[in-house]
């Protein structure tokens, strides 16, 4: 550090940062160290507000004596110190994000500026520099539209014409930026889903499905819409306007550092010819709006990048279903890894998931993407555990193949617990790369009235009623055990819905087992103070047991009739309505403050868990025990049939997914980075899955009580 940025850092320690920094050694449910922002561990923050700073303490210390002996010199300096660091908030991110080349190579700037504004870049030679801000400033969207940026927990943006992979922006003082790498054990997930929006849900988007009554999926929705026309209108209009730049940037302000992105397959391809439902029938075509979704996708991850929130991309719709739910895409049958035409199914989807790796895994997208979730929430108890774990190893060693093995070589992998219960995947897959296990805690669905009351007053001690604790007790050891366990594991989906009342949350047509009055849990606008109390503090007891969490969702949108229809499931709504938590760090410290003191962990991980040695040796017997795919029996299909069971052939196309966007610029410069080509790994040249020629297949997916082809119809 140069003898001016020491300076400099000396100006921003002898301020007195009023925020507690939260310590997550502990023996409660939350666990390991926290991250402090010392000059060694990242660049300089913007000090337009208060950023927490424990490793200041000492140096704070000697400031504060020093300035007992010189106060009355130090007075004349006050304005002067103010003045320098009102321009330091904008001036710093700058120069670490722009003048000093950070980690990557793809991030770089174009040049060094001379001189920025917290809303606007200035010019030298014709070259725009890159453009910055912190708390305050002014946002220019790309559509030419403006906002505020609120932050004021020391988070930045950042945007650079020239290069729009530039690297650097900081959601918050104790999040690292992006060109620096996430610890798992110290940095901790504040995160939120962005349910609704690829993938749609009828609760979080209840007005497109209330237009049409009979829908009650999202194939049974494009087919209405695409039957009177309406389909891609509709549904770029919601791609381009139900989560915005502004809400990537609330998300920011609002301490969170992650987003949990559900996306479809179909935002790739679909199939014209999935088989017939019946034999001799004509064929079925997939209704979904086909490929038009990924430019919003990639929009996202711009956004994400330029406010320095990571992405967990969730692969949240595959053939078939894995679930059977309406957030699969189609409800009803479960027809991926289950059935005849199960393993076909899986065979498309691990065309789609390699697809996604090689973009994803390209330099400009590794260090935004940090996550990678392969398939959203397969029912392990249908589809069975040896098909299940063959199908994650197959997808395991196929990511790998193409990103490389090792800490920094492509997104950590997340899987699914299958609804199984955290404690069964105990050493699973020892040895493997980067691998997460994602659970999703919920209250709402166990199938009880679950009237216990949790508006029980307004003292953090009492408010919330039973749900404060319950919550602790049941997550908190159980999570901190599977990380001790299997290792990297997070909360991928929970809410404040300890009950189960929201407009079509349990599916359109869908009864609430709740036993008391839904229209009052329907309509926020008639809860009072105690009842806000007991949300807040369920939500805060919530988050201490989990540590690393993406609340379900951000945002659900409102009915016909104008009104937030499950305001328990929306973060957004919940800041607007006082019932969610402005900092998530005072969650810290609840379950120990009930009572509630669970397995505590230290945040240290296995060297293999996080791409450190033995990374990618996976132990020999279970690559004996589970390497084999296809799995040698599927759930659902008589021994006999298996000799018969339908496959696809590996002849046909890959798609490439490649970098556009929808966004409508009024910049007129010319970014001098060129994007890659979609696919990271050259050498991954196999052929994709496509039906075998002659050959007629059963619905792939209503398959289940069709009978068996007799013709054999195997792929090579």
């Amino acid at each position: 550090m140069s003898t001016g940025m020491q300076e400099l850092e000396h100006l921003r320690l002898s301020n007195d940062f009023p925020h507690p920094q939260p310590q997550y050694a502990r023996a409660s449910p939350s666990f390991g160290p926290s991250r402090t922002d010392s000059p060694a561990s990242g660049p300089l923050l913007p000090t337009a507000a208060p950023v927490d700073d424990e490793d200041s303490e000492e140096d704070e210390g000697g400031v504060h004596e020093e300035g007992k002996q010189r106060r009355r010199p130090l007075i004349a300096l006050g304005a002067l110190a103010a003045l320098a660091i009102i321009v330091l908030a904008v001036v710093l991110p700058v120069y670490f994000v722009v003048i000093k080349k950070p980690k990557s190579s793809s991030s770089a700037s174009a040049s060094k500026p001379d001189s920025t504004s917290s809303g606007g870049g200035s010019t030298s030679g014709g070259v725009v520099a890159a453009i910055t801000g912190a708390d305050g400033s002014v946002v220019t969207a790309a559509d030419g539209s403006t906002f505020v940026y609120n932050n004021s927990f020391g988070g930045y943006w950042l945007a650079d014409p020239t290069n729009p992979f530039a690297l650097g922006a900081r959601a918050n003082s104790w999040t690292p930026p992006l060109n620096q790498s996430w610890t798992w054990g110290t940095d901790r997930v504040y995160g939120v889903n962005l349910g609704g929006w690829f993938v749609l849900e009828p609760f979080i988007a209840p007005a497109l499905f209330q237009a049409y009554p009979s829908a009650t999926d999202e194939w049974s929705l494009a087919a209405l819409m695409r039957a009177d026309g309406t389909l891609q209108a509709t549904m770029e209009k919601h791609y381009d306007t139900f989560i915005t730049e502004q809400d990537i940037a609330q998300i920011a302000g609002a301490g969170l550092n992650w987003v949990r992105v559900p996306i479809p397959f179909w935002a790739i391809s679909t199939w014209q010819d999935v088989g017939s439902d019946s034999p001799g029938g004509p064929p079925v075509a997939e209704p979904f709006l086909e490929g038009v979704c990924w430019k919003y996708i990639v929009r996202l991850l711009g956004w994400a990048r330029k406010y320095g929130i990571r992405v967990n991309l969730d692969l949240h719709t595959v053939p078939g279903s894995q679930n059977g739910y309406n957030h699969s895409g189609r409800g009803g049958q479960i027809n991926w890894l289950n059935g005849i035409m199960g393993v076909a199914n899986a065979q498309r989807t691990i065309d789609y998931i390699r697809i996604i790796a090689e973009f994803i895994a390209q330099p400009e997208y590794k260090e935004v993407v940090g996550m990678f979730g392969v398939i959203n929430e397969a029912r392990l108890m249908v589809i069975g555990r040896p098909q299940l774990t063959a199908f994650y190893l197959q997808v395991h060693d196929m990511i790998r193949n193409i990103t490389g093995r090792g800490e920094g070589k492509g997104p950590y992998i997340s899987v699914h617990d299958g609804f199984d219960g955290l404690s069964e995947w105990a050493g699973f897959l020892p040895g493997s790369d980067r691998v997460i296990l994602d659970t999703h805690p919920y209250f709402a669905f166990s199938g009880s009235p679950n009237t216990q009351p949790i508006a029980t007053g307004e003292d953090p001690a009492n408010a919330g009623g039973q749900w404060p604790q319950l919550a602790c007790n049941s997550w908190g050891s159980s999570i901190n055990n599977s990380r001790s366990n299997f290792g990297v594991t997070v909360a991928g989906e929970w809410s404040n819905g300890y009950n189960d009342c929201g407009l079509f949350l349990d599916g359109v047509g869908g009864t609430p087992h709740y036993g008391g009055d839904c229209s009052f849990w329907e309509d926020s606008s008639q809860w009072n103070a105690s009842v806000k109390a007991g949300v807040a503090q369920f939500s805060l007891a919530s988050m201490d047991a989990m540590g690393d969490w993406f609340f379900w969702t951000w945002k659900i949108g409102a009915a016909a009739d104008g009104v937030v229809r499950s305001p328990l499931w929306s973060y957004q709504l919940g800041l607007q309505g006082g019932w969610m938590p402005t900092d998530p760090r005072t969650a810290f410290g609840k379950c120990a403050a009930i009572g509630v003191r669970g397995s505590p962990f230290d945040g240290t991980f296995s060297a293999w868990q996080t791409g450190g040695a033995g990374a990618g040796t996976i132990d020999a017997t279970v690559t004996q025990q589970f390497g084999v795919w296809p799995p040698a029996t599927i759930s659902n299909v008589d021994a006999g049939a298996l000799t018969v069971l339908p496959t696809y052939t590996a002849t046909g196309s890959v798609a490439t997914l490649t970098y556009i966007t929808p966004s409508v610029t009024r910049s007129t410069v010319t970014p001098t980075v060129t994007p890659g080509n979609g696919w990271f790994n050259a050498g991954d040249t196999a052929p994709g899955v496509t039906a075998v020629a002659g050959c007629t297949y059963p619905d792939a997916w209503s398959a289940l009580n069709l009978p068996a082809p007799t013709t054999l119809c195997k792929g090579s």
